[in-house]
């Protein structure tokens, strides 16, 4: 029939157009950003292309200076590539200058992918968010919290309650990185940091040990960022029945064609793999050490790939975070795949802790399930929107999504530590006075 309607057609435009139409309603023309990076003239998104011009001569200082050793900033608006910026080397002594495609340690970049995993396992009616986690690992029915002591130490007493998987997502379950009043059991059980490429078991059998272990707060009643999202990643293999790198790549990954986004970097792509430096005291760039560490190049290409650390253990591209992002803004949906419904990203983006004074790290923030949420613009000072939200990475990189503005920014480099650098506050000031 279809065929019929063609040969139908009088003039070479009437077919042009319907064959344009057929394939868009088949969902093979984007209904979002383009899957490659292809810049549109800023004015026609609303950008100044003088002044997001601007960030160009600024990054590229940066790098001329010896401050950064180079970075890939992406800025899209209402879906499009508004800027796209590509400064410096992907490795300084071998002469590798950074490019498009550059693969960075993301880090706690991850949190967020993973928490979208769980509201869609939420969607799919295999959880709920107020379950109480033991109900999917029961090792997490009954746990424990050190609480301080006048003299300094800490009692080993029971939780209050138990902790949900709420708590998780908004870091409100107690769980700290190790390095709390309850570090010394911690330490001992060798469960220190972020860092988990280096070790040779699955995550599940990590964070069973995890749960033995006393926590740093009662659930619900502080927030603590630590190992939450690590036991979220085990607990969606868990609930899903598969690994978390393939549950991923069959719902986030493959679904918005994030092609080069993994745990752990594919042979045939680790010539693209950005390398780690370190800002040393007089504020110059050291290459890190080659050992798997937490501030070393890690092994994210040579060691056991085993455990798939769900709060920081991915790697990926600008274009493939920013389709991510793009997704989110699209309230759940990029280019007619729907990977969340607009109810769940609405829930995502909103404060969900208690009281202000919960969230220390900056005024006016909250935090959604995943990321921090801005609902007080002056008492953060910073150019921005209420609504904006997004989170960053332990290497340097940071992300934000602004409904408000249509926008989303990635920006990734591979600094640890960072010390000094002010780049993070500088893209934020140059994006937002080319908005027109």
């Amino acid at each position: 029939m279809l065929f019929g309607l063609l040969n139908s057609m009088r003039t070479p435009l009437q077919k042009t157009v319907f064959v344009f139409l057929l394939i868009a309603s088949f969902g093979f023309v984007s209904g979002g950003l383009a899957k490659s990076l292809e810049p549109v003239a800023p004015e026609s998104v609303g950008v100044s292309g003088e002044r997001i011009a601007r960030l160009d001569a600024v990054f590229e200082e940066y790098v001329d200076s010896g401050a950064l050793p180079g970075a890939v900033s992406l800025v899209l608006r209402r879906g499009e590539v508004a800027q796209l910026g590509v400064y410096g080397w992907q490795d300084i002594e071998g002469r590798v200058p950074m490019a498009e495609d550059t693969l960075f340690r993301i880090a706690s970049q991850t949190k967020a992918l993973v928490s979208v995993g769980v509201m869609i396992l939420q969607e799919e009616g295999k959880l709920l968010i107020g379950d109480a986690v033991g109900k999917h690992m029961p090792e997490f029915n009954e746990t424990t919290v050190g609480e301080v002591n006048p003299d300094g130490g800490y009692t080993v007493v029971p939780a209050k309650r138990k902790i949900t998987i709420r708590d998780l997502l908004t870091h409100t379950a107690g769980v700290g990185y190790g390095w709390g009043h309850v570090g010394k059991e911690w330490e001992e059980a060798g469960i220190v940091g972020w860092y988990f490429a280096d070790r040779d078991e699955p995550i599940r059998e990590v964070v069973r040990r995890m749960a033995d272990l006393p926590f740093e707060a009662q659930p619900g009643e502080k927030f603590v960022y630590g190992y939450s999202t690590d036991i979220l990643g085990a607990l969606i293999e868990v609930v899903s029945g598969q690994s978390l790198d393939v549950f991923l790549r069959d719902r986030i990954f493959e679904p918005l064609a994030m092609e080069d986004t993994h745990f752990f970097v594919p042979e045939e792509k680790v010539s693209r793999l950005a390398t780690v430096y370190a800002r040393n005291e007089g504020g110059a760039l050291d290459r890190a050490p080659e050992e798997s560490s937490m501030s070393g190049q890690g092994g994210y290409a040579s060691g056991p790939q085993r455990c798939l650390s769900g709060g920081a253990g991915c790697v990926s591209t600008a274009r493939d975070y920013g389709r991510f992002l793009q997704m989110l803004l699209n309230e759940g949906e990029l280019d007619g795949e729907r990977v969340l419904s607009r109810k769940s990203v609405a829930l995502m983006r909103v404060n969900h802790l208690a009281a202000e004074s919960m969230f220390p790290w900056e005024p006016g923030t909250g935090f959604g399930l995943g990321f921090r949420v801005l609902y007080d613009l002056g008492k953060r000072g910073h150019l921005s929107s209420v609504g904006e939200y997004g989170w960053g990475g332990a290497y340097h990189s940071t992300y934000w999504v602004d409904p408000e503005e249509e926008l989303v920014v990635v920006y990734f480099t591979q600094v640890i530590p960072a010390d000094g650098l002010d780049d993070h506050g500088k893209l934020r000031a140059l994006i937002y006075q080319a908005l027109e």
